[in-house]
């Protein structure tokens, strides 16, 4: 597997997409913006890209005649996916604690780039995981489908998560107020939004490599 999971990276993924977390995590620096936009930059434009190339690249054909078997295949391939969102958030996460630093007085609307919001990513790409991967290995081949269905309800995840801190006092107290301060209740919302984030991937893993098998690759 590790030989595919290198396979992908200097064959198959542009270099950009490496660049690119340090690009759109750079966005963590504006005070007070919406922060959820930062990890879906990988779902909006990293994924149909890259999904893309290897469509292009007929990488499915090339893999095949490997001696690999499918469930190297698809491990693999997640692999490169969760390796891509983890360099994402985690270089997110820097800026982040930059912002924090930076403006130490402001005001937040939106959520605070503290321990407790890196949780709600994690659940959002954990959900853009177990649609887009198990969506996609229905032929592994079109990805269009899969990544516009999948890119959507992360977003609606987002959306109804940052209203939900708009609007309820106690959770905006909880992300933005007294408990933003209070390091036991934020890493316990990391820690959950990371164990969903492994439970949501492996299950994916699990459909996708069922589906996989009953591909006829041509």
């Amino acid at each position: 597997m590790f030989n595919l999971v290198m396979k992908d990276i200097k064959l198959g993924v542009n270099p950009m997409f490496f660049v690119f977390p340090f690009l759109t995590g750079a966005l963590m620096l504006v005070p007070g913006w919406i922060y959820f936009i930062v990890p879906l930059y990988f779902c909006w434009i990293t994924v149909p890209n890259m999904f893309g190339g290897f469509k292009t690249q007929n990488d499915l054909i090339f893999t095949t005649i490997m001696p690999v078997d499918k469930k190297d295949i698809v491990r693999a391939r997640v692999a490169v996916i969760v390796i891509l969102e983890l360099l994402h958030i985690v270089i997110a996460m820097i800026y982040g604690m930059i912002t924090i630093r930076l403006y130490p007085k402001m005001i937040y609307y939106f959520f605070a780039p503290h321990m407790g919001f890196w949780g709600l990513c994690f659940v959002m790409l954990a959900i853009f995981n177990v649609i887009f991967i198990s969506m996609y290995y229905k032929t592994a081949y079109k990805h269009g489908q899969a990544t516009t269905v999948a890119v959507i309800v992360a977003m609606l995840f987002a959306g109804f998560a940052q209203w939900l801190g708009i609007q309820n006092s106690r959770v905006a107290d909880v992300f933005n107020g007294s408990g933003a301060h209070n390091v036991a209740l934020q890493a316990s919302i990391l820690i959950i939004g990371i164990v969903i984030f492994i439970a949501f991937t492996l299950l994916a893993y699990r459909i996708a490599y069922k589906r996989f098998l009953q591909v006829e690759i041509q």
